[in-house]
């Protein structure tokens, strides 16, 4: 984090057309950084596959802001960009959940114009997506595009740290630090100082770490120092792991102890921002409710977020297992679902099975797995990654996952959620509907994680817009919605966890347009159950593993 940034967040041109070439004229106003569809952008258009959108805005930069060099930055954008600066390209960028920036110090002048071209072929073509589909549907799927996340700019002197890796090891009582720069770099933790040479990997011991969880997440100031380029980020003690308990299962363990994900799904959508919250409020009142009602953990349905949501994360105290969005050309619904109604598990390399034929789409999948990786590789709430979701877009599971796990072995890793198990990895994620759920010990001693469940039912009339709701099992009021629940927890949950189970997934934390699964509305305004006494139905007393 600088102190040299100028938002461009606000209002911009638009135009929704068929031209590969920029407008002479523009629809008109567009509110950055809310998608076209969305109504809080104030367009209320979509954007189909065949579409391009515009987007144009000039700016000055502030006297004495250019330090050296200007780098423009974009948190998101759906689906692939291409931009220029006072009509000159500067680059382009492909995949809709991950930030990218450039340099554009060459390309300035004293009034400087932005033109981004944005193509967004969602579920018509074979890039990630996530949970959107151009098809309506009872599901609660949607669409968007276009910028979606924060813009801005941002100076640096000409030698500057580029990137910053901070990977923490409980084990050794040490934090390893790679600065991405030249020349000789200081760090301040904790008033004590480190010198080292930017450009390799460095270890900092810590003595008698302050451990970060749930209950209590303590963070870590760091403060870095290359030249005249100064940067304050943090970081915190904690390490995730699959081991033994006592009796010789294998669960999830934080911080060298057992510890039980009490989860619930969260796919970070908002009636008037889709992908984007109406403000930095919203985004921190879904994690914090979420851990008035006692949970520990957000499963990010299918979507990677901004920063901002991973640091309140980091800060309250909420661990995230986070979905890698899926992608590839649409799969039958009875190869998505057969293992959900028939048990069967196909082999996810069979690649038309699962929609993956094209191998440009294969590589795409893996080159945004690396970049998201990346991303996200300093938060330490992420907890768990998983690649594949409900067999959507599957393929090569146990390949990508030990590729994965050369990128970060510090994470739990999830080659496949909920359907299409391959048998392989340290942890086996179920979904399960319509049965009720007995803990079995894996035929690979695996540790298990139900990581999606419930998708109770009900309907609070004047806060529903689709005329034909879903939900797994219907009840007519939150009195009779509580008591079931209970009865979940009470009869699945808590032995199963007694026996060996890691960590359950509520579906869900709010209801969507058409699936009415939440603990609350889909407009947030009103909480089904209390918090408190969904806290109560929920909780997994400690065990004695």
């Amino acid at each position: 984090m600088r102190q040299s940034y100028l938002n461009l967040n606000g209002y911009w041109e638009y135009s929704i057309n068929k031209r590969k070439e920029e407008p002479l004229d523009y629809d008109g106003k567009i509110l950055v950084p809310f998608s076209p569809e969305s109504p809080l952008s104030g367009v209320m258009k979509s954007v189909k596959p065949e579409d391009y959108l515009w987007y144009k805005r000039e700016f000055i930069l502030p006297d004495d802001f250019n330090v050296g060099r200007v780098v423009l930055h974009f948190g998101a954008c759906d689906q692939k960009a291409t931009l220029w600066v006072n009509d000159a390209y500067v680059g382009s960028h492909s995949g809709g959940f991950t930030p990218f920036s450039f340099d554009i110090t060459h390309f300035l002048s004293d009034v400087n114009k932005i033109c981004v071209r944005v193509t967004d072929e969602t579920d018509k073509g074979y890039e990630s997506r996530g949970l959107q589909s151009l098809k309506d549907s009872k599901r609660g799927r949607f669409f968007q595009s276009g910028l979606w996340q924060t813009v801005w700019c941002e100076s640096v002197p000409q030698n500057y740290i580029r990137e910053v890796f901070i990977s923490p090891d409980l084990d050794e009582q040490c934090v390893y630090l790679l600065v991405d720069g030249e020349g000789e770099c200081e760090a301040n933790i904790a008033g004590t100082e480190f010198y080292f040479e930017a450009g390799q990997t460095v270890r900092l011991d810590l003595e008698d770490p302050h451990l970060w969880s749930p209950e209590d997440p303590f963070l870590y100031e760091l403060y870095l120092r290359l030249g005249e380029d100064h940067v304050q980020s943090y970081f915190a003690m904690r390490k995730f792991s699959i081991e033994e308990d006592g009796l010789g299962v294998n669960r999830f363990f934080l911080n060298g102890k057992p510890y039980f994900i009490n989860g619930v799904l969260d796919p970070g959508i908002w009636p008037d921002g889709l992908y984007t919250p109406p403000c930095d409020e919203a985004m921190i009142y879904d994690i914090e409710i979420a851990k008035s009602m006692g949970f520990n953990a957000l499963r990010r349905e299918e979507k990677l977020d901004s920063a901002r949501f991973y640091y309140h994360c980091d800060r309250t105290g909420m661990l995230v297992l986070q979905d890698m969005p899926s992608g590839g050309e649409k799969i039958s619904s009875l190869v998505e679902r057969s293992p959900l109604f028939t048990g069967v598990h196909f082999k996810d390399s069979s690649y038309g099975r699962f929609g993956r034929k094209n191998s440009f789409g294969r590589q795409s999948f893996e080159d945004e797995l690396t970049d998201s990786v990346l991303y996200l590789h300093n938060f330490p709430c992420v907890a768990a990654w998983t690649i594949f979701n409900e067999g959507r877009g599957q393929f090569d599971s146990t390949r990508l996952m030990n590729k994965l796990r050369e990128l970060d072995s510090s994470r739990i890793i999830i080659p496949v959620g909920g359907w299409h198990d391959q048998g392989h990895g340290e942890i086996r994620s179920i979904h399960i509907y319509y049965d009720e759920y007995e803990f079995k010990e894996d035929k690979s001693r695996r540790a298990q994680i139900v990581s999606e469940f419930g998708g109770y039912f009900c309907l609070i009339e004047g806060h529903v817009s689709n005329e034909k709701p879903f939900g797994y099992k219907k009840f007519d009021d939150p009195a009779t919605l509580r008591s079931a629940i209970l009865l979940l927890y009470d009869g699945e949950i808590r032995p199963a966890a007694k026996l060996g189970l890691s960590g359950s997934v509520y579906n869900r934390l709010y209801d969507l347009d058409g699936e009415l699964t939440g603990l609350m509305t889909y407009d947030r305004k009103v909480v089904k159950i209390d918090p408190d006494s969904v806290a109560r139905a929920i909780m997994v007393p400690n065990v004695k593993f």
